[in-house]
């Protein structure tokens, strides 16, 4: 097969990826441009295919273009974040891998991958003006946040009650907390409470989970911007500078990327800051809650966290027990949240049936507090206005709490087809639960691969 044909069939796959995609060739000219990287740039592929560069794009050089820097410099930039007017004057933000192509030591092409992360960046930078909203004097026209403290915290359970008192101990300074519990435990609201009890409490509390955000944008999150830092960049202050003299709440922080958890080490290290693109360090008192729903045991031995980064985080560790281990607290909380749902839904329930009861208990809710809080709220929501008592035909026949109490694992009239179809889907719906359906890491769970549980998903129609 020809050059030319491979280059032709190159484009044609290229057409169907959704990263933007330029090639030059090593004279500098466009070779391949394909559709995602038109869109994004506003350009005609006409435009640019089989031209040189430099006539094209007559604003760039060597030192502002990835792509010439790579052709003559020979030069390799990986996950550069890039902010750029395209062609209608639209702001986009990119992140970019530039790379020279080299054969017997000769340039013979440089490819240029770009990943359009502008609805991210817009995000967060919507979170950090959301944040500064919050943290402002509250007026008559703000909604006031709801601020939990210990006096929200439910539960006799003695492993349970032994957590508490040692929040409630963390709260009398201002060490860092490291919080580890599954999915649902109630994490965030015990480091509420830390805060809203500690001297601090005046002060600001900023939650945010480190896996929503990719490492670029996630530095600026967290340390803020400085004009002319980047094109495009503007000076914000990050939420370490908005939580000054509070605390910070790091969710998840074992998905916080590699390379950002060495910033915040010296952060915490040096307490101060650095804007990305600044050069003023600006000094910071922060109190730092981390927190995590696998072990500290797990995330270590799989690298997921730097171990002197875990050490200056894990200064008291809060290990907050599921909930099928506290099985003492569960009627106290379904009564709890059954009052809760009364005033939000209208109702009057009083109590639920032995049965009902009986079902909660069997079940080992893999969702943990959160999870039995639904299966409340779906009960108090389809008993009638008259009703007083849920008994078990409130609760839905897919909750899991009503199929694990009272139905018989053996196979009935349905087959074993259906019997292991259902069967299946209710071992992906509890999965999915427990990982706050994250797809990623179900599948890593289920130990199956992330396409395959998609494709059950769909089928199963699980929502």
């Amino acid at each position: 097969m020809k050059s030319k044909e491979y280059l032709s069939i190159l484009q044609k796959i290229l057409q169907h990826v959704d990263e933007g995609v330029h090639v030059l060739d090593k004279n500098g000219s466009t070779i391949i441009y394909n559709d995602a990287m038109s869109k994004l740039e506003k350009m005609e592929t006409k435009e640019v295919m089989r031209k040189p560069f430099g006539e094209v794009f007559k604003n760039l050089n060597s030192e502002s273009s990835t792509l010439l820097k790579a052709l003559k410099l020979r030069v390799t930039t990986s996950d550069l974040k890039q902010t750029y007017l395209n062609k209608d004057g639209k702001e986009i933000t990119t992140i970019n891998t530039t790379l020279p192509i080299i054969i017997d030591d000769e340039v013979i092409a440089v490819v240029e991958v770009a990943k359009n992360i502008t609805h991210m960046t817009e995000m967060s930078h919507t979170i950090l003006k959301l944040q500064n909203e919050i943290g402002k004097p509250e007026t008559a026209k703000t909604k006031r946040i709801k601020k939990y403290n210990f006096n929200n915290i439910i539960g006799s359970s003695e492993n349970f009650k032994d957590i508490v008192e040692k929040a409630k101990k963390a709260s009398r300074n201002s060490v860092s907390v490291f919080i580890f519990g599954e999915t649902g435990t109630g994490k965030e609201l015990i480091a509420q409470s830390i805060h809203y009890e500690s001297d601090r409490k005046d002060k600001p509390f900023i939650a945010q989970n480190c896996a929503a955000l990719p490492e670029s944008l996630l530095e600026g999150l967290l340390f803020g911007t400085s004009k002319g830092g980047f094109t495009g960049a503007v000076d914000r202050a990050g939420l370490f500078e908005q939580a000054n003299g509070g605390t910070l709440l790091l969710d998840e922080i074992n998905s916080m990327p590699y390379e950002l958890q060495a910033k915040l080490l010296r952060v915490l290290q040096e307490n101060y800051i650095r804007r990305v693109g600044g050069t003023r360090d600006i000094p910071i008192d922060v109190r730092i809650i981390s927190t995590s729903n696998e072990s500290p045991e797990s995330i270590l031995r799989n690298g997921n966290i730097r171990k002197d980064l875990y050490y200056r985080l894990n200064v008291i560790q809060l290990n907050v027990p599921p909930l099928r281990e506290r099985k003492d607290d569960i009627l106290v909380l379904a009564n709890m949240f059954i009052r809760k749902y009364n005033e939000r839904l209208n109702k009057e329930i009083i109590s639920m049936s032995k049965e009902a009861q009986d079902n909660l208990f069997k079940y080992d809710y893999p969702g943990n507090v959160r999870e039995l809080e639904n299966i409340i709220m779906a009960a108090v929501s389809l008993a009638e206005d008259t009703e007083r008592i849920l008994n078990m035909g409130h609760f839905s026949p897919l909750n899991p709490a009503r199929e694990l109490g009272g139905k018989s694992h053996e196979i009935g009239d349905e087959g074993i087809d259906e019997y292991l179809g259902n069967l299946e889907r209710r071992i992906i719906e509890k999965t999915l639960m427990k990982y706050d359906n994250n797809v990623t890491k179900s599948a890593e769970a289920l130990k199956i691969k992330r396409q395959t549980l998609q494709h059950k998903i769909k089928k199963y129609d699980i929502q």
